[in-house]
């Protein structure tokens, strides 16, 4: 049977990442969303299932008009500029998709126009005139109610008054039925907490019709029945995930379109979770189109516990760390620090530390040790010598328990669980070297055989955690099989142990995988690289925010009116610890309130905090933070709180909550 023939025989799987918007180069945060989903892609086709991975770039907008504007080229100019770097870094993540679409596209912008003229045709899109206030970087209308201290609820910057006819989509139409689907369809919105988020915050509290067109600018896909109005965003960046298959509102759909859709997964960012579980799937209703079987609102990866931005000057770009790690040391680090539901953290310090520990020690020691070994004793020859002990047994449960445990997280999208237990396997065979001592085997002539069967297992070992680390590290695992000259193992290969072809012959030159660090080093080319100018390789633009950025920093302090003295007495009444933020949701109906679980010490209390604005209840699990503990329990719109969360506040009234500056344990007392 040819290949070709195979492939119609598995079972189809379509995974999607986010289009990156072309405002400017993508950061390390957004560079983490292609590299979780091309493991996920990775893995899905090493389980036998055909694959098709879709990505690209969101291209239409005021933003890119304004941005086009000010670098002085056409709109067209300008995405061509950002796609085209946008890709290359993809690439250069060696990312394996199989589409990559543009909203540019000419077959994406005519199926766009179609799917508006059939909504309109069928009455779920009018036209009407919209007064509101708008937010150009999300191009995003608000009512006043829905702005925070008068600015916008997604990113907290300024809104401008705005009026404009517009044609509108009837979302309350189809919200019942969204609001069964998800009810009846658990696994459609994960994790758990996304989903309480969008049922809570907005479909439950009932749903506003939505603006699809806009006429204050001109860079956008035409309405065609209609030329002076552009598509709004929504609408046309959604659909690519249709457009790219062949879609057609006509019913003459390509053949990808019916071999893949429904989507299996959506992988996206959870700032834009409302946007793929709340509008997407209502068009897709409209359409008549069945709905994606999951969205997965992956965490943010943050710098050094903050989001990135380019005005606070912590931006890290995928090919600096690339050049100073090697690829596969940014792709592991990206994919093992990202929590299944938490942010994950990243800093140039953090990065040396796993490069060292992880990747040098755990895993390219143990190869070289495991080659040199064999060389030394054997001339490179691998063979099994038939004399077993004890923690064979135990090595080879590790090895095999970690493949099916390798799977199941795989199965459950928690990608850095699956990754620690590969390096299970390679953790486990550094301390079969150390209980089997194969340097003092080698002194016995009579323990030869031994002495065989221990580098036999190590190379088998290695050999199924390498076929493992392929989905997440393609190049080191193709380094580690070519220096153990083994081939990779599929999934159903690594059923039992023991595959690896005795009298085989590992290479006469093992390689160092990765090379140690020093960490000082690595700051001190940090720094040269960021006063040289291009070690964020920023464009102008982002130089002149990061430097806006910096002048904001330097303004003084801020006085506030002072209070009447206290004794330390007065103090000393009061009870401040430390506490661990376990479960966090926000407070029905309310702009302002968070509801958190806290654990402090052996006890949990909940407290309800006005910082809404400020975290999301996403952002607030996992925080350590300072509580005021013999506070008088008090209800607040209805909640019980016990206690207070300590912040700061500046005088715009932002909000930061005070964390301890080192790791401290949740009970602590903050005296």
């Amino acid at each position: 049977m040819c290949q070709e023939q195979k492939c119609k025989c598995k079972k189809p799987y379509y995974i999607t990442t986010a289009i990156a918007y072309t405002s400017g180069k993508p950061h390390i945060g957004n560079t983490y969303e292609i590299v979780l989903a091309d493991s996920i892609a990775r893995f899905k086709r090493e389980q036998g299932y055909d694959v098709r991975f879709q990505t690209g770039t969101d291209e239409h907008g005021q933003k890119i008009e304004l941005k086009a504007q000010e670098a002085g080229v056409t709109p067209q100019e300008y995405v061509d500029g950002v796609a085209s770097q946008i890709q290359g870094i993809w690439d250069l993540m060696n990312t394996s998709y199989d589409k990559f679409i543009r909203t540019t596209d000419k077959d994406h912008e005519a199926m766009v126009q179609k799917i508006f003229k059939k909504l309109y045709d069928q009455g779920d899109i009018y036209k009407g005139y919209y007064e509101g206030l708008y937010c150009t970087p999300c191009e995003s209308f608000f009512t006043e109610s829905q702005l925070v201290d008068g600015k916008c609820p997604d990113c907290g910057r300024e809104v401008q008054p705005a009026k404009e006819e517009a044609y509108f989509f009837k979302m309350s139409k189809y919200a019942d039925r969204l609001i069964e689907h998800i009810n009846t369809h658990p696994e459609f919105i994960q994790p758990v907490a996304r989903k309480n988020e969008m049922m809570n915050n907005f479909l439950l509290p009932g749903l506003q019709d939505l603006c699809v067109s806009r006429t204050s600018f001109t860079w956008g896909i035409p309405v065609s029945f209609d030329p002076k109005h552009v598509t709004y965003v929504w609408l046309d960046a959604l659909t690519n995930y249709i457009t790219g298959l062949g879609y057609d509102s006509e019913g003459n759909h390509g053949e990808l379109y019916h071999k893949y859709w429904p989507a299996d997964l959506h992988l996206i960012g959870k700032d834009i979770i409302r946007f793929h579980t709340i509008y997407w799937p209502i068009f897709l209703m409209a359409l008549d189109i069945p709905l994606p079987k999951q969205v997965f609102g992956h965490p943010w990866l943050l710098q050094s516990g903050e989001k990135m931005g380019k005005s606070k000057g912590n931006v890290l770009y995928a090919d600096t760390l690339a050049e100073m790690f090697g690829v596969d040391a940014v792709r592991y680090f990206v994919l093992h620090e990202m929590p299944f539901d938490n942010d994950g953290v990243i800093s140039w310090e953090l990065m040396v530390e796993r490069l060292n520990s992880d990747l040098a020690n755990v895993l390219g020691n143990l190869v070289n040790r495991t080659v040199s070994m064999s060389n030394k004793y054997f001339g490179g020859e691998v063979y099994n010598g038939g004399v077993g002990a004890a923690e064979d047994e135990e090595l080879k449960a590790v090895v095999l328990e970690a493949v099916k445990k390798t799977e199941t997280k795989m199965d459950e999208l928690r990608v850095a669980d699956a990754i620690g237990e590969i390096f299970n396997i390679f953790r486990r065979c550094n301390k079969y070297i150390d209980e089997t001592m194969p340097w003092a085997l080698a002194k016995d002539e009579t323990k030869k055989d031994r002495l065989a069967t221990v580098l036999y297992n190590l190379a088998e070992a290695i050999t199924i955690g390498a076929s493992l680390l392929e989905s997440f590290m393609p190049e080191t695992s193709a380094k580690i099989l070519n220096q153990l000259n083994a081939s990779k193992r599929s999934l159903p290969e690594m059923d039992v142990f023991g595959k690896y072809p005795s009298g085989g012959k590992v290479t006469d030159k093992p390689e160092i995988l990765f090379a140690r660090m020093d960490v000082e080093k690595v700051l001190e080319q940090v720094d040269m690289m960021r006063s040289s100018g291009n070690g964020a390789n920023e464009n102008e633009d982002e130089k002149a925010e990061r430097d806006e950025g910096a002048e904001n920093k330097d303004e003084k302090g801020i006085d506030i009116e002072a209070k009447p003295e206290i004794t330390y007495d007065d103090f000393a009444r009061l009870q401040f610890q430390v506490g661990e933020i376990i479960a966090c949701e926000a407070v029905p109906k309310s702009r302002k309130l968070l509801c958190s679980k806290v654990k402090i010490g052996s006890q949990v209390r909940q407290i309800v905090s006005g910082i809404k604005a400020y975290y999301t209840p996403e952002e607030m699990v996992g925080k350590k933070v300072m509580v005021v503990v013999n506070l008088k329990p008090a209800k607040l719109a209805g909640i019980l709180s016990e206690g207070m969360l300590l912040c700061a506040e500046d005088a715009e009234g932002n909000l930061s909550l005070m964390v301890p500056e080192r790791e401290m344990p949740d009970g602590a007392e903050i005296c």
